[in-house]
């Protein structure tokens, strides 16, 4: 099944459009009218209305709605990460948005900095992209529910030539990488840069990796740093700052992975659902056997 995101300027008339052209690709839902299907789409979950299993040219595709505000946001601030985490990976984009193109070279910057900031001073570019591959997957509960727990470095290994051809680019344009040789790459991890980069992530999950590292101190029993630029440098050199970023990811990415799904079974339908969920416990139990 291919998956499609959409990117809709008025969700509402879009769906009433979809609606008198492809009625069949609703579930009971889509009985309500566009206003109700909208308003789902909006205010539960990721922000993301999905259709699956549906027929196209003898393809079997998923595609789901989000308007552009919610996409756009999702690719500067990570508020949910279910959009900007599946935007880390190669996709092949069919039709091109400037606002869209621009935040979310925004999100991959920032996908970088992450795994900069977790990676040591010498690493692979395969290091790399699984650290970036693997952000969207870390709250995600669907990952200890019948999924390949090798799902992460599968995508990478199939898709390399891809990733390199995405993150390349910006990888030459940050000062503080340098190529060694093909594959191998070695960072600045001086107090000043890693504090630069850290200053530069998104709010959410700047916060929540201060909160988590404040707590540990407290329990620690040490003194909290209270000045801004110490405050920064002191977490940004901090041995543990990937366990925190990986916590405050794994924060950001679990309620709405969750409620997405929940809300999957309303907007799919049960019979959809349920045929879903047989197909990747199908693809599990192969695997296991």
């Amino acid at each position: 099944m291919v998956d499609f995101i959409f990117g809709v300027s008025h969700p509402q008339h879009w769906h009433s459009l979809n609606l008198q052209a492809n009625p069949h690709h609703y579930s009971m839902l889509g009985r309500l009218g566009s206003k109700a299907i909208a308003m789902t789409q909006e205010r539960f979950g990721a922000g993301v209305y999905f259709n699956p299993f549906v027929e196209v040219n003898g393809m079997t595709i998923k595609y789901g709605v989000v308007s552009i505000d919610t996409l756009c946001n999702d690719l500067l601030n990570w508020d949910t990460m279910y959009l900007s985490g599946r935007l880390h990976k190669p996709v092949k984009i069919l039709l091109d948005d400037p606002r869209t193109r621009l935040s979310n070279q925004v999100n991959l910057f920032n996908a970088t900095r992450v795994a900069l900031l977790s990676l040591p001073a010498k690493f692979t570019s395969e290091e790399l992209f699984t650290k970036i591959a693997g952000l969207s997957y870390l709250g995600d509960f669907r990952m200890s529910i019948g999924e390949n727990p090798h799902k992460v470095q599968n995508i990478v290994k199939a898709q390399l030539s891809q990733f390199h051809r995405l993150y390349d680019p910006l990888l030459a344009n940050l000062t503080n990488v340098t190529t060694l040789r093909e594959g191998h790459l070695e960072q600045d991890i001086s107090p000043l840069v890693r504090s630069r980069t850290f200053q530069k992530l998104p709010p959410k999950l700047k916060q929540g990796t201060l909160y988590r590292y404040h707590s540990a101190l407290s329990k620690a029993g040490v003194e909290i740093v209270k000045e801004e630029g110490q405050e920064i440098q002191s977490v940004a050199t901090a041995p543990d700052l990937d366990k925190y970023l990986a916590s405050t990811v794994h924060s950001i990415v679990q309620i709405p992975a969750f409620s997405q799904s929940v809300k999957g079974i309303a907007t799919a339908g049960v019979v959809k659902t349920g045929k879903y969920g047989l197909e990747k416990l199908g693809k599990w139990w192969s695997r296991s056997k």
